[in-house]
């Protein structure tokens, strides 16, 4: 794929456009805690970007947790509720956001959240994510699977009325890169800095952060 071929712009939103890891890492330790395990970066590396189901199994799986996926997740649901409101954006991503916007590109938001956690973390940036053109979330009725799964890009894409071919997908995950990629997408990984930099050999491209981006390279603006 030529650089002048993309016409849109699909946003991860965890760990992308808003700073939430750290809130997923604090909620979690929180109920690790109540059975005296850890929840280590070995372990969290290896979640990022996953659906809730699939992630709760895994942690549930890997530090032994005497709990279903169902306790799991009602348990962290009040701490999240109580924590994500708070969350601040990741530098450079309302900046790139409005930019985009401004030119007219179509762009959107394609996140392994629910709706309702969706509206919790952007309590703080309502303004801007009024901007994009579509909101993809694992929950919606048209998503058959979560990331890794392309499900929720090409339904972006979809509803953006582009060719999936033509949209550049914005991801800090590994998992999500698997997803864009299976959409038939260019990726780009933003990844956190503790991330190896091996678990992102199918991106088409790697930044260090989204104040990298030059959006006139792709003949966007």
């Amino acid at each position: 794929m030529t650089n002048s071929a993309i016409e849109a712009v699909i946003f991860d939103m965890d760990g992308l456009l808003l700073d939430t890891e750290g809130i997923y890492t604090e909620v979690t330790q929180l109920i690790a805690d109540r059975y005296g395990r850890v929840f280590s970066w070995e372990v969290k590396q290896n979640t990022i970007g996953l659906g809730a189901r699939e992630l709760s199994r895994y942690i549930i799986d890997t530090l032994g947790l005497p709990m279903s996926v169902d306790e799991y997740l009602e348990a962290r649901a009040p701490l999240m509720d109580e924590r994500f409101p708070l969350a601040k954006a990741m530098p450079g991503a309302e900046a790139l956001v409005r930019r985009l916007a401004t030119a007219g590109v179509p762009i959107a938001v394609g996140t392994s959240s629910s709706r309702h956690f969706f509206a919790m973390k952007t309590t703080l940036h309502v303004d801007w994510f009024k901007l994009f053109d579509a909101i993809v979330t694992a929950d919606d009725p048209e998503v058959g699977a979560a990331k890794p799964a392309p499900d929720i890009f090409l339904v972006a894409a979809k509803r953006l009325g582009i060719d999936p071919a033509r949209c550049l997908v914005f991801e800090d995950s590994p998992f999500g890169i698997t997803a864009a990629k299976a959409a038939g997408m260019f990726a780009v990984a933003v990844p956190d800095a503790a991330m190896p930099v091996e678990k992102y050999p199918h991106a088409d491209r790697r930044l260090n952060s989204l104040l990298e981006f030059d959006p006139a390279e792709f003949g966007l603006v």
